[in-house]
């Protein structure tokens, strides 16, 4: 994939952490995307689960900011993206996983309703109320299952980190 290709898939991805379609990430889109998360499954914020969902949305904001926010405006545009954060993630997956894992495990926590696991028709909720379109949430979502039916905080982790440039083929 020529390099072009793959800053115009980057882009794509803007849209997915660009929660409130201002045109820029900041630390709001995230604390929305925890407060969808939360609203969807009936959790708290003041919660346990909620709490953790909010420290990890705040991790994830701080550790984006802190590889893509070149001019320090407490904002990442959409060109601080595609020349930032994809590039020094697709060139570091490790770091990818250090800055999301704390996320994505609490919202994985969220899902599992039952403390069996997640399962994919809760991954799929968590994917429709971050924007995913229903067809593609459910079909993403079954993919993530493992062979016990249930959906890993590792295996979203890879996932997430795929589609968000480390493998910009996913």
């Amino acid at each position: 994939m020529d390099s072009a290709e793959y800053e115009r898939k980057i882009a794509s991805r803007f849209a997915t952490f660009d929660q409130d379609g201002s045109g820029y990430i900041d630390r709001e889109d995230f604390s929305t995307a925890a407060r969808a998360v939360l609203a969807e499954f009936g959790v708290t914020a003041r919660s346990d689960r909620g709490q953790a969902v909010f420290a990890g949305a705040e991790a994830f904001w701080q550790g984006l900011a802190g590889i893509a926010d070149v001019d320090g405006d407490q904002r990442v545009s959409r060109e601080e993206f595609v020349t930032g954060a994809a590039k020094r993630l697709r060139d570091n997956p490790e770091r990818f996983a250090e800055i999301a894992r704390p996320f994505l495990a609490a919202v994985v926590a969220v899902a599992d309703e039952h403390g069996t696991g997640a399962t994919p028709a809760a991954a799929a909720r968590v994917l429709r109320v971050l924007g995913t379109a229903p067809a593609l949430a459910d079909q993403v979502a079954a993919a993530l299952a493992g062979p016990d039916g249930h959906v890993s905080e590792d295996a979203t982790l890879r996932a997430f980190a795929a589609y968000c440039g480390v493998d910009p083929d996913a």
